[in-house]
């Protein structure tokens, strides 16, 4: 996909939702995973294939309000081979169900570890006569702040593949601005980044005019937010940390344009976690239905999509 076909996933369904995927042992109805526990025993096996049940319910809860999934892979990886196996699974169920795909893998190496990355999630695997995609997404999270050696070899994909990468700008967790508001000459670093993120995207705007390369912001930094989106009017903006991690609606809405397009926005656990708050664990997709659709309406009460 590219960042065109993702801003018409929102336009048609008039929801700049993004739902990650971040399953843990405390967020799983305990029915799920002790079904899992009595066919795999107390094994990784038996988380993997818990979260794997899990997740595909909210697949099914959010399907025709979020445009997006992100896949956060330390979740899966923690368990080892079975759950990348089940990660993977999941990334092309959601990928045949209509959603964007994000694998957020928080990625950040030399430049070439960064190569085989990019081929591994990006590229082809061939064995003899058969073709392999291991994993079915249409962009990755990573950090660009090892330089450009780390983001260069993504860059083929973006332009010719149309495949996208959402950089690290502005993140939400409270020691950020240890590093990222450090003044560096008359700019601070997180602007600094922005302007490598717009050096990088010399050839890879779309139709709608934004850049393959998005900025990941965090929702609790509304001044980020406004400064984002008012200097760097060609990048789209991943919005994190709304929910659980404090953003507000209200803040939220100076990601996007005069029309209500050049971001999205993410939630996990206050998705995930919905069931948590009625009690009824059974009921965990309907929950997290409900969640994500009064997300979208508490977010469309600031912006409309035309």
């Amino acid at each position: 996909m590219s960042i065109d076909v993702l801003q018409t996933k929102i336009r048609k369904l008039k929801s700049p939702v993004m739902v990650g995927l971040d399953p843990s042992p405390e967020l799983l109805p305990p029915s799920i995973l002790q079904r899992a526990v009595e066919k795999h025993g107390n094994t990784a096996a038996a988380v993997a294939s818990a979260y794997e049940e899990f997740c595909k319910g909210i697949l099914q809860a959010v399907s025709g309000i979020a445009a997006a999934v992100k896949v956060q892979e330390s979740c899966f990886a923690a368990l080892g081979a079975e759950g990348i196996a089940a990660m993977q699974r999941l990334m092309e169920k959601a990928s045949k169900m209509g959603f964007y795909v994000l694998l957020d893998s928080n990625f950040s190496s030399v430049e070439h570890i960064a190569k085989l990355y990019a081929d591994g999630v990006f590229g082809e695997q061939r064995i003899g006569d058969t073709v392999l995609h291991p994993y079915a997404c249409d962009g990755v999270t990573i950090s660009g702040y090892l330089g450009g050696d780390c983001v260069r070899p993504f860059l083929p994909y973006c332009k010719e593949q149309k495949k996208n990468l959402f950089c690290y700008v502005r993140t939400s967790n409270k020691s950020s601005r240890e590093v990222q508001e450090l003044i560096s000459g008359d700019r601070v670093v997180y602007t600094a980044m922005a302007d490598l993120l717009m050096r990088w995207s010399a050839d890879l705007y779309g139709r709608n005019g934004y850049s393959e390369i998005a900025a990941v912001v965090g929702a609790t930094q509304p001044a980020a937010i406004k400064t984002l989106r008012e200097k760097y009017d060609r990048l789209f903006l991943l919005v994190i940390g709304y929910g659980a991690q404090g953003g507000l609606s209200r803040n939220i809405q100076y990601a996007f344009d005069k029309f209500g397009h050049g971001a999205i926005v993410s939630a996990s656990r206050s998705i995930l976690g919905a069931w948590q708050k009625t009690g009824d664990e059974a009921a965990y997709i309907e929950a997290a239905r409900e969640a994500s659709a009064k997300m979208r309406e508490d977010i469309m009460k600031y912006l409309m999509v035309i």
